[in-house]
């Protein structure tokens, strides 16, 4: 599994100048390597504020999963989840709509989203 997701920027043509002499001039390998670069920068920066906030929020950080076997526990007990996660949440191929129903209250993913299509659709009013 891939551990970067491919974005779309817009960017403005003289910006993209000055992104394309650095990288001819050897400072960045590439323009992707700029962005990536920069976006790394900026969240440095802003870690504290990150921090802040997943904190209050209770969110995970990182890649959380979910598979059919786990749900159905979590169904069994009786106990619906609220999943907060920067990063990447998956749901596996084995999970279907309706035990994601029983089980997922509500749904908040900063960043990736992978399931089923179908359980996707089932959890888009949970999605937040």
């Amino acid at each position: 599994m891939s551990e970067t997701e491919k974005i779309t920027i817009n960017i403005g043509s003289v910006d993209l100048g000055r992104v394309d002499l650095l990288v001819q001039e050897g400072f960045y390998s590439s323009r992707s390597d700029f962005v990536r670069t920069a976006i790394r920068n900026q969240l440095e920066r802003q870690k504290k504020a990150v921090d802040s906030i997943t904190s209050r929020k209770s969110m995970v950080i990182g890649t959380l999963s979910f598979t059919r076997h786990e749900l159905e526990q979590k169904r069994d007990e009786n106990e619906m989840i609220n999943v907060k996660v920067i990063g990447m949440l998956i749901l596996t191929d084995d999970v279907t709509p309706q035990l994601a129903l029983d089980t997922i209250q509500s749904l908040t993913v900063r960043g990736v989203f992978k399931a089923p299509d179908d359980v996707k659709e089932a959890l888009v009013d949970r999605l937040h």
